[in-house]
């Protein structure tokens, strides 16, 4: 990293949301050229400071600098279904324009489009065989490709755009396992400044150094996720010592404090006690008197100091030591009986009946369909028309989607899960949210000024706060968006969960961690038992 010329300069940077949220209060910092991986907290203010970064939205203080232009990759790849898959690969116009002189349309605007760009159409066929996509995909929509499709047509747009300075936000949500891999790739030979907000620890180790937003700090750390990682944990291995030795020395002074006071009460009372019985003369006597209460007075404030400086030393210390809040899920009991028939997953050839407390994986690459699967499960679809199905024998289900459409975003936090209890008192849900981290006027918040973390942490609670309590958890890449502490709450609660789950993912560490009953691959129009 570049102490000398950073490519992204944030200075005493605060935002503060219309319904006045404080987003970001007073954050400075600076990130170089080379690729930097930034992490911190769900709700830290990451997505924010990217878009701050890219002058989506302007901060209501403070001053944000870059040093060339500014490409954004959001962590809600907000697309147009309807249009072509050209734009995502940033070749639309000059495409457009290509076909329509090759046509026959000669009017001056399509050759200004074009420029000196005649060859576009082998070049987004070089960029569909980066994103790992068929040929024929550059005449399709962007609503005919998955979400993990999507993600990557995007990103190699913008890689063949090279901008001075890319940021790209959550870049591997959604995305199998060889989609991942190319990700990588990409990212390994970037060209110019690359700002990445992940929670993919494969992804991070790929970056040249680490940035954390905490608090009012962007720190940054040379070297990847694991260095970054060692880094704070030594620092807050040093932290908590000092704070350890802090501690003993303010107990040290305290005492010390209130032995000399004794030892000054104790030679006051035989100084009083000589007085009276005068056994020295009185002007001496008083004398000694005085000298010893300006003895005293002196000792006193100089303990007093001391002590104060302690106590000082001590609060200095705790303040470097991290107290972070971490998601709390405790899921209520569906009451599944332990044979209950739950679920029934097959295809032509084959069949799975899933029951009372199971756990069940599907897993696939990108664009098999499992997620339209999820969909015609959830939404009831008994046909068996397609090659593959699956049906539930329950009415009971908790859906938590991909890619969080089913929340309104005009909405607020506690209305949104209201929906799914509504005979829970309103004092409950907000103290059932508090274990989700949605406090105090957070819960008032509109859903669309939520961070992507934030915004999945209510979707989740809506899911599992449902009243009554799902018989079936349907999970759609739940680890999406999640900081690592998050993470390790949900496979804990995945795990005590009495009823239950299926769940998509391509996360592998995330589904070892889940005690499965069962993994099933969905490829090629059939569905296949794998280990």
């Amino acid at each position: 990293m570049s102490a000398v010329s950073p490519s992204l300069v944030f200075d005493h940077v605060r935002l503060v949301w219309p319904d006045g949220t404080v987003a970001l209060d007073d954050v400075s910092g600076a990130l170089g050229r080379g690729r930097t991986g930034l992490v911190g907290r769900n709700g830290a203010g990451k997505s924010t400071l990217l878009r701050l970064a890219a002058r989506r939205i302007a901060p209501t203080s403070g001053t944000v600098s870059a040093s060339g232009d500014v490409a954004l990759l959001p962590q809600r790849l907000a697309a147009d279904p309807r249009r072509p898959v050209s734009a995502l690969l940033g070749v639309e116009r000059a495409l457009t324009a290509v076909r329509a002189i090759e046509s026959g349309d000669v009017a001056p605007h399509h050759f200004d489009a074009v420029g000196e760009d005649w060859d576009v159409e082998a070049r987004a066929q070089t960029l569909l065989a980066e994103a790992g996509l068929a040929s024929d995909a550059l005449d399709r929509t962007i609503g005919e490709l998955s979400g993990g499709e999507t993600m990557l047509a995007a990103l190699v747009g913008l890689r063949a755009g090279a901008a001075d300075i890319t940021l790209l936000d959550e870049p591997t949500n959604d995305l199998d396992r060889d989609a991942r891999a190319r990700v990588y790739e990409l990212v390994r030979s970037w060209p110019g400044t690359l700002v990445v907000v992940s929670h993919d620890v494969a992804l991070l180790e790929v970056m040249d150094a680490t940035a954390e937003l905490y608090g009012r700090t962007l720190s940054v750390v040379g070297g990847p996720y694991s260095a970054w990682r060692e880094h704070r944990d030594a620092e807050q291995e040093a932290a908590v010592r000092a704070e350890r030795d802090a501690e003993r020395s303010l107990r040290r002074e305290r005492r010390q404090r209130i032995e000399s006071s004794d030892k000054l009460a104790a030679r006051s009372r035989v100084a009083h006690k000589a007085q009276v019985e005068k056994r020295v003369p009185k002007i001496i006597a008083g004398g000694r008197a005085n000298a010893a209460q300006v003895s005293a007075g002196r000792l006193s404030a100089e303990m007093r100091g001391k002590e104060d400086a302690a106590r000082a030393a001590l609060s200095e210390a705790s303040a470097r030591v991290r107290d972070d809040d971490v998601v709390r899920i405790d899921l209520p009991d569906p009451q599944n009986a332990a044979g209950r028939r739950i679920l029934t997953l097959g295809d032509d050839e084959r069949e799975w009946i899933v029951t009372g407390r199971e756990r069940v994986a599907l897993v696939g690459r990108n664009g098999v369909g499992k997620t339209t699967l999820l969909r015609r499960l959830v939404l009831g679809d008994t046909e068996h028309s397609a090659s593959v199905r699956a049906t539930a024998s329950v009415n009971r289900i908790g859906y938590l989607p991909q890619r969080l459409d089913g929340l309104d975003d005009t909405a607020s936090v506690l209305d949104a899960v209201a929906a799914a209890a509504p005979s829970v008192p309103v004092a409950q849900l907000r103290d059932r949210l508090a274990r989700f981290l949605v406090r105090g006027h957070a819960v008032t918040r509109p859903v669309g000024t939520l961070s992507g973390g934030e915004r999945f942490r209510v979707a989740l609670a809506r899911v599992l706060l449902a009243d009554p309590p799902p018989q079936l958890l349907v999970l759609d890449e739940p680890t999406n968006n999640l900081d690592l502490d998050t993470v390790e709450q949900l496979v804990t609660a995945v795990r005590a969960y009495r009823g239950a789950v299926l769940v998509v993912s391509h996360d592998d560490a995330f589904l070892e961690r889940l005690d499965l009953d069962l993994r099933v691959e969905l490829a090629d129009g059939g569905l296949r038992k794998v280990p």
